[in-house]
């Protein structure tokens, strides 16, 4: 019987690893997205980016407006989750509970270290605008567990641009 790694429980995220499968090259993490529930309806999706070289990238600048008028389509990793690939990976908001509500989301980021994730929402007008964002530093992503992401409070502040990637 091969052994399998114990599913790590935690606050509102099940994260596992490998369970069984062969190492890979990129690492799974979940990420803890929280939100006033007053002012969830304004958000239609979330879009999580990942840049590499974490330290020489301005977390305040980068939320300021749109990374896509900051930073080169290019520059972002290729992510992955169990039902999309690119440089930016948008997932529809569910949250769940009422007051502050919790959605939780599991992306697979290449291993490596010295990364930013970003964390943009957006809204669901047409063309789609900038709500605002949050940026947290990945000072490392390895091929086995990773910690669950919990991101400080975005504030919301409206911005005139379009903010999604190509995918």
């Amino acid at each position: 019987m091969s052994p399998r790694p114990l599913p790590l429980a935690l606050l509102a995220l099940l994260v596992s690893a490998g369970c069984g499968e062969p190492p890979s090259n990129a690492g799974n993490f979940g990420v803890e997205l929280l939100m006033d529930q007053a002012v969830a309806g304004q958000i239609s999706v979330f879009q999580l980016v990942v840049l590499p070289d974490g330290k020489q990238r301005d977390c305040t600048a980068l939320q300021r407006t749109c990374l896509r008028q900051q930073v080169k389509q290019a520059e972002a990793l290729v992510l992955k989750s169990d039902k999309d690939e690119g440089r930016a990976l948008r997932f529809p908001v569910n949250l769940t509970g009422s007051g502050v509500s919790t959605q939780d989301v599991s992306i697979e980021v290449p291993v490596g270290r010295d990364y930013a994730l970003i964390i943009e929402a957006i809204s669901g007008d047409t063309p789609p605008r900038f709500l605002g964002s949050v940026c947290h530093y990945l000072p490392e992503v390895n091929a086995s567990r990773n910690e669950t992401v919990l991101p400080a409070p975005m504030t919301l502040n409206s911005v005139d641009c379009d903010p999604t990637f190509d995918s």
